[in-house]
């Protein structure tokens, strides 16, 4: 059996605290899904403590398409959901009110 595929790589992720996010850690190698959890698991519990911990199979993950990609480019316009999109609203709402009166 060749190498390549006696191996497979995994990513790992971690939670710290319940209410943190998920944090990609790091990527491993190894023979399987269990082994690669032992190895992840030694080289945290050993360093920090940890709430969670998660070890996924890389070619388990989806990974966004090109043409999905592009479709994120037209979604951009939202700057009405930025504070820096309301910095000159009080020279608008003076030109406003002297438009109406």
């Amino acid at each position: 059996m060749s190498e390549e595929l006696f191996y497979e790589e995994f990513e790992v992720f971690s939670r710290k605290k319940d209410g943190l996010p998920l944090e990609h850690r790091f990527s491993l190698v190894a023979p399987n899904r269990e082994m690669a959890f032992i190895m992840a698991k030694e080289n945290f519990f050993r360093r920090e403590a940890l709430k969670e911990l998660w070890v996924v199979k890389r070619s388990e993950i989806r990974v966004m398409s090109q043409q999905e990609r592009e479709g994120f480019k037209n979604m951009d316009n939202k700057g009405y959901r930025e504070t820096k999109g309301y910095t000159d609203l009080p020279k608008k709402w003076k030109a406003f009110e002297e438009k109406m009166s």
